[in-house]
């Protein structure tokens, strides 16, 4: 009878799925996204960077899941998609770093509480354009080249992450980045084998190719962490002792856990001071960030899995409700701005194709609030999920045969765009580079015509935007 209810709920047969490849693409998206619910709090309490912001740790992980977790509900069951929800990666650190010391410096003692305020309201305002249908008339204004440049854009930020996670790309003074050649590092070696089997066996068109990719690696590092006792010279070289197994890999001491309390940010945003004038600039930049990252998410998944009919997403106000409540949840719950995920293209790789894969993702979420021991195990180790995030950024890359290379003005705003969302490490300033240039470069080659009203609004918004706000702030 469940079965029977799933298949008319989710319509998994016309969706060419089943609760199987569904369940199975859930645990995929959750696996490479779990680092959040450890990230998260690192980030806000300030434990990741030596410091205190007031913040407590257990709490900021309570209320990650749940806002991830109901976020994502609202997305599998409201708009039926396989595009899973959490606190953002980039909104976490503005939060800290920017947020937090404005409102210090404004006066505010309760510096957290005045931020937690203007995410609060950066996601009811977002809510007001979703309800009024401002977000969808943007996604359908949006080229179809535009569309594929963000999805490729994506693709290559997302591979980018997984080689940085990794230590495969690493920072350098003179060029940015450059590749570290110590190939026989325990975390390279766990994650090209990682990355080789998932390859092969996605080749392979084996089901559930990534999953299995990830429980390959997760067993390896194991294996490599129980025989270094035995081997101290090895233990003891530099390549060894410096890598992320030896620092951050440790074997779950149990399975289960109960839950922290969530008291200590539940419904602790001070909306009042977040009001005031220093703080409006902060509202802005949040609101920006949701808008166009959630729009970009959407644009990149829904390329990928196929969703698109007439350059339109069907169920796009839907799709674009859940982040903006679950912003106003997560910031009322005591964490910064929920948003989609694009480690949800590694379960629509997988198959994942209707609501059913979100569903799973957000079960797991309310799980992991008790499972913390073993998901931290996989989660705080980075080469073990990076091979999955480079899969799936090839897999996104293909969409870079459907820009319309031949019209430049169609093809160099998709190129900036794509080149743009991994070099600025943002998927919204990338956007940005591609919805100002568009109807510019349309303009002045006697086209503009072919560009909606909106486009050119959006254009001068975006301009005023980086100028008066983003400028300002440095």
């Amino acid at each position: 009878m469940a079965l029977v209810m799933l298949e008319r709920f989710f319509r998994l047969s016309e969706n060419r799925t089943s609760a199987r490849i569904e369940m199975l693409a859930g645990l995929t998206t959750f696996l490479t996204m779990a680092y959040i619910i450890f990230v998260q709090p690192a980030v806000l309490s300030g434990a990741m960077f030596g410091m205190k912001t007031g913040m407590d740790f257990g709490a900021v992980t309570t209320a990650t899941c749940l806002s991830a977790a109901l976020a994502t509900a609202i997305m599998a069951l409201y708009a039926r998609y396989p595009i899973a929800q959490a606190p953002g990666m980039g909104q976490n650190f503005f939060f800290v770093f920017s947020a937090i010391p404005a409102a210090t410096a404004a006066g505010y003692s309760n510096g957290w509480e005045v931020a937690l305020g203007t995410v609060f309201i950066s996601g009811v305002l977002f809510l007001v354009l979703s309800l009024f249908g401002l977000r969808e008339m943007i996604f359908d204004s949006v080229s179809p080249s535009l569309k594929n440049g963000i999805a490729v854009g994506i693709g290559l930020f997302i591979a980018f992450i997984g080689l940085q996670n990794t230590g495969l790309i690493v920072k350098d003074p003179g060029t940015a980045v450059k590749m570290n050649a110590h190939f026989a590092s325990p975390d390279l070696l766990v994650f090209f084998c990682g990355l080789l089997l998932t390859a092969v066996l996605h080749a392979r068109r084996v089901r559930g190719s990534i999953l299995w990719g990830i429980a390959a690696a997760t067993a390896l590092t194991a294996a490599m962490k129980l025989a270094l006792p035995q081997m101290p010279s090895l233990a003891n070289s530099p390549l060894v002792a410096e890598s992320m197994l030896t620092k951050r890999f440790e074997f779950a001491h149990g399975i289960f856990a109960l839950p922290p309390s969530l008291a200590p940010t539940f419904l602790k945003m001070d909306l009042r001071h977040a009001l005031s004038a220093p703080m409006w600039p902060f509202i802005f930049v949040f609101l920006f960030m949701l808008v166009f990252d959630a729009i970009g998410t959407l644009i990149g998944v829904a390329e990928q899995a196929g969703f698109m009919r007439d350059n339109k997403l069907p169920r796009a106000r839907q799709a674009m409700l859940s982040d903006a409540v679950g912003t106003v949840a997560g910031a009322a719950l005591g964490t910064s701005t929920v948003t989609s995920f694009i480690e949800s293209a590694a379960g629509v790789e997988q198959g994942g194709r209707t609501g059913l894969t979100g569903l799973a993702v957000a079960a797991l979420f309310l799980l992991a609030l008790f499972l913390s021991p073993l998901i931290a195990m996989i989660g705080s180790y980075p080469p073990i999920t990076a091979p999955a995030l480079v899969v799936v950024g090839a897999m996104m890359c293909r969409n870079v045969t459907k820009i319309g290379w031949e019209d430049y003005s169609e093809s160099v705003p998709a190129f900036l765009t794509l080149l743009g969302i991994p070099l600025s490490y943002s998927i919204a300033d990338g956007m940005a580079l591609g919805f100002i240039s568009y109807p510019i470069i349309k303009l002045f080659s006697g086209r503009g015509r072919e560009v909606r009203w909106l486009t050119y609004l959006l254009a001068a918004v975006l301009i005023a935007y980086f100028i008066f706000v983003r400028g300002r702030m440095g």
